[in-house]
């Protein structure tokens, strides 16, 4: 079980203060979320901005781009215009530019720097430095020993601010960069390109080079905040903080650094040491969910059923405490194996006038009623949709909202064939009128013309949006819902026509709000899905979450429970399941006949992040997969499963 009161640092999650042993080769600082850390890291840059002016100093930063740092220009920003942050005495040099690109591009990093940030400070413009990615081929090595000798005549770094990308990049610093490395041209891994589809529509697109600062470059910084946030930095944050120094991963040669900060969020921290095995680090306080997380990672290491762990399997893996406290394998096997068991249902709305002891949902009331949020127009079906099918066939009361449009997410050829098939049919129809045919020569004439990343039009975005609604719509029906109890939400800060997103607001909040307030529901499934490369389904969850708070008084909010689910991307580990629905072969094939509904996102979606299948058979193999690791542990094996945490507050 999730809750508000067990997720903020490894000390609540059973590693009691003193720990004897860390496997971090970097000092690291976890925080709740990006928010919270971006606010601390530039707080600390205005304090050292205004500690050099009180001395009568300039201060260098070196900068980055993409969306780690956003929220810590915001900050910057927010000092600068509410607390009189001046930027007067500050130097800048950023890390790298795409090479070629245009100044004014959409993708381009200078004008990334300036919509974040330059444009909302007072910087003397001559004190800003980006790399220039209009620089004539036959000049970039003499630019790149230029940009370095401005970096010296500056007097070095005093703070360099640095993300991770998913090679381990930092700066364009690509796997087997050298650390003696400078500023220099550089050509981009094919993760990395893949990465940065969402920014440029197709990957033809996408520049195969880069300048950058090197890696000797950025290890000359005075002091380094290293920046991850999001489940899918979870992996290469590992190997960066806990692996070995290796040109492999470039991040990893900042272990050589004297001073570092490495600043995460929870879902970035999840797979370092300290909590995938807290019981390596320390002594534990040995809560039942630890001693849970602790059974199944044995199991996984020695490939056996839980029900064939031996006190050998448990001292052997640094685990002889755990079998203290529990009186040996053979009663810790069972309780945690039961515990398991009792997460598997076939009921996910609970079954009614039954023992409701052993089972994740409540008997009382039977027939409940249930809001499924959906942040795009099909992750419904995508990530729950075998579920959301038996939730509607036990006969509950079932409403589907999506959050946003999705209108982003459809190819501008999709959205010309159908303002085509509306002037034909008008035409075919005789109610054909001068809008219409005006509207529709505006659709084409700027989807003619569109340039590389340009955001669209209204027309456009209203066309687009309407093909996702209807593919929603059509899913949604499929599953078993009557159209009054499907809500089109279209939440303000997700129609900037953008890949990235506005901030969520009141009124994001409000229409949630008003929702559930109107369906008084027994069951909310949410989007937890830290993952989500585009951050639209972090956004959509705190709507949620704060629509939670702004209703926690109402009497009926007592009885509502929050179900998470998790997109297309990642699943919970298993200690973190609350609820395991099964699905036979047939519904999973009942789910894929959903997930086919929409079908501007078949075959190839315009965001497809960093898996390449289609949604349909990423969640099926995942469920699948699911299933699979239920199997392995020794419990009843199934087709497929999708699995849910339950979020609890504190006031429940």
């Amino acid at each position: 079980m999730l809750t508000t009161a067990n997720t903020t640092s490894a000390n609540q999650k059973g590693v009691l203060k003193f720990q004897f042993k860390t496997f971090e080769k970097l000092p690291v600082k976890i925080w709740d979320d990006s928010k919270e850390a971006s606010v601390h890291v530039a707080r600390s840059i205005a304090l050292a901005i205004r500690q050099k002016q009180q001395d009568g100093e300039k201060i260098v930063l070196g900068l980055a781009t993409g969306s780690s740092p956003i929220k810590v220009y915001q900050e910057l920003v927010r000092l600068h215009r509410e607390d009189g942050l001046s930027f007067q005495n500050v130097v800048t040099f950023n890390l790298d530019e795409y090479y070629p690109m245009e100044k004014d591009a959409e993708q381009s990093y200078w004008r990334f720097m300036h919509e974040h940030l330059f444009d909302h400070v007072d910087i003397p413009k001559e004190n800003i430095h980006i790399p220039d990615g209009t620089i004539e081929m036959e000049k970039v090595q003499s630019y790149c020993d230029w940009y370095e000798k401005q970096i010296k005549l500056a007097g070095g770094l005093d703070i360099q601010i640095l993300g991770i990308g998913r090679t381990g990049h930092i700066g364009f610093n690509e796997p087997g960069s050298w650390e003696s490395s400078t500023t220099r041209m550089v050509r981009l891994d094919g993760l990395t390109r893949q990465d940065a589809i969402k920014d440029f529509i197709k990957e033809e697109n996408v520049p195969t080079r880069a300048i950058t600062m090197g890696i000797a470059s950025i290890m000359q910084a005075r002091t380094i905040y290293l920046l991850a946030w999001g489940q899918h930095k979870s992996d290469i944050v590992r190997e960066a903080v806990e692996g070995p120094v290796t040109a492999s991963v470039p991040s990893s040669f900042l272990q050589k650094h004297n001073n570092i900060r490495v600043v995460l969020d929870r879902a970035a921290a999840e797979q370092l040491t300290r909590n995938t095995a807290p019981w390596l680090c320390g002594m534990c306080n040995w809560t039942e969910e630890l001693a849970c997380q602790a059974v199944v990672w044995v199991s996984q290491r020695t490939g056996k059923p839980i029900l064939k762990l031996t006190n050998e399997d448990y001292n052997e893996h640094g685990l002889s405490e755990l079998m203290l406290e529990e009186n040996g394998a053979y009663d810790l096997n069972i309780k945690i194996f039961n515990r398991l068991q009792h997460t598997i249902s076939g009921w996910p709305g609970g079954k009614g006038h039954a023992d409701d002891s052993t089972r994740p949902e409540r008997a009382i009331p039977a027939k409940k009623r249930c809001i499924i949020f959906s942040p795009h127009p099909d992750d419904d079906v995508i990530s729950m949709g075998g579920t959301f099918m038996r939730l509607v066939d036990q006969g509950h009361e079932v409403h589907v909202a999506y959050q946003t449009s999705g209108n982003i997410a459809v190819h501008d050829h999709d959205a010309q064939r159908f303002a085509e098939f509306l002037l034909e049919y008008g035409k075919g129809q005789g109610f054909l009128n001068d809008e219409i045919e005006k509207s529709y020569k505006k659709v084409i004439k700027f989807l003619k013309n569109k340039k590389l990343g340009e955001p669209d039009i209204q027309e456009v975005r209203s066309i687009k949006g309407l093909i996702r609604r209807g593919e929603a719509r059509a899913g949604a029906r499929y599953s078993g819902v009557g159209d009054n109890q499907i809500h089109f939400l279209d939440m303000p800060f997700y129609e900037t026509g953008k890949v990235r997103k506005g901030d969520i607001g009141e009124a994001d909040i409000q229409i949630v709000a008003d929702l559930i307030e109107k369906v008084q529901p027994h069951q909310v499934y949410a989007a937890g899905d830290l993952a989500d490369p585009h951050g639209t389904h972090r956004v959509c969850l705190d709507a949620i979450f704060a629509a939670f708070d702004r209703l926690k008084e109402k009497k009926w909010m007592k009885d509502c429970w929050l179900w998470l689910y998790r997109g297309a991307w990642h699943e919970f580990p298993i200690h973190e399941i609350d609820m395991a629905v099964p699905m036979s072969p047939d519904q999973v094939m009942r789910k894929q006949r959903a997930i086919f509904m929409h079908q501007s996102q078949k075959d190839s979606a315009p965001f497809p992040g960093e898996d390449a299948r289609e949604f349909y058979q990423r969640a099926k193999e995942r469920n699948k997969a699911t299933a699979e690791t239920y199997r392995k542990l020794g419990l009843a094996e199934y087709e497929a499963m999708e699995a849910f945490a339950r979020w609890k507050f504190d006031w429940q």
